[in-house]
């Protein structure tokens, strides 16, 4: 058996003729890939994926499969979704196993909730695999959990930007800076001054913990720690590209010791990022 083989005692749903699969592929890395994802690779006729899918997953796709690209990308021509939605059914109608690919979680800031809805108008069968979202398997690459019982008991998630491509504004800012200890961005970093100073004006301390990961779980990763104050200045200075995620909380001192792959390239890991026993000694 190949090593790429999945076991027929899975047993994994058929993926008809007609139907369209969106399946979520992970923050980068191609072993981040659940069964069903691989399966869907393995089995579909025409794979429309987004721009943050990586090539490696691609080259995962069955020899004979089509890919078709449908990324966004900020300020770069990009379909529209009327017209993505409208090739998936196209696709199905024309009896394709369809794989609609996208990075992280198709329902996590991915419009795959739209995507299906379109199916359902449309009456086309579906199936949704859920992905690993890049604001924690992103995070988990860079050695920053996002929940730790001395830090936080309750994590936000929150789009950089809204379908119009500016800062959402019906969000309560004030809101998030006071009382969400950790804080998650996606697609945050063409506004991350702005979100920054609304988050400041808020209540968040300017000297508050923020690591900003550019193309995480990828052989491109880059991590720069910071804090909210000057986190756009450093981002800038790094010429950090997107993709990023951008977490802000003290759960990112915990990078100091949990940094496992830095480690595999002669970090030296802190068995108390946090100072706590420090501390209790101390006490």
């Amino acid at each position: 058996m190949s090593p790429l083989a999945i076991p027929p005692e899975l047993e994994l749903p058929d993926f008809a003729a007609g139907s369209v699969w969106l399946v979520g592929a992970g923050p980068g890395d191609p072993g981040l890939l659940s069964l069903l994802a691989l399966h869907a690779l393995r089995r579909a006729d025409t794979v429309v994926h987004d721009a943050l899918v990586d090539e490696r997953v691609l080259r995962l796709a069955r020899q004979g499969a089509r890919l078709e690209f449908a990324g966004k990308r900020g300020g770069k021509p990009s379909p529209r979704q009327p017209d993505i939605s409208a090739r998936l059914i196209h696709l199905a109608r024309a009896g394709e196993r369809v794989l609609r690919l996208k990075g992280g979680d198709p329902f996590v800031f991915g419009r795959g909730a739209e995507e299906a809805l379109a199916l359902v108008a449309a009456k086309v069968p579906f199936r949704v695999v859920p992905g690993i979202t890049a604001g924690i398997g992103g995070l988990t690459y860079a050695g920053i959990p996002t929940t730790h019982r001395d830090t936080n008991a309750a994590v936000t998630f929150i789009t950089g930007h809204n379908s119009e491509g500016v800062v959402p504004d019906g969000l309560d800012w004030s809101a998030l800076a006071r009382g969400a200890p950790v804080l998650v961005l996606y697609m945050a970093l063409k506004h991350l001054d702005a979100i920054a100073h609304r988050l400041i004006v808020g209540g968040r301390h300017a000297d508050t913990e923020v690591a900003i990961v550019s193309k995480a779980a990828t052989p491109d990763q880059r991590v720069i720690e910071t804090t909210l104050g000057g986190a756009a200045a450093a981002a800038r200075d790094a010429a950090i590209e997107p993709p990023a995620i951008i977490v802000i909380g003290e759960v990112v001192r915990l990078r100091a010791g949990l940094d496992w792959l830095g480690a595999l390239t002669g970090r030296v890991l802190v068995a108390d990022p946090l100072k706590i026993k420090s501390r209790q000694k101390v006490s």
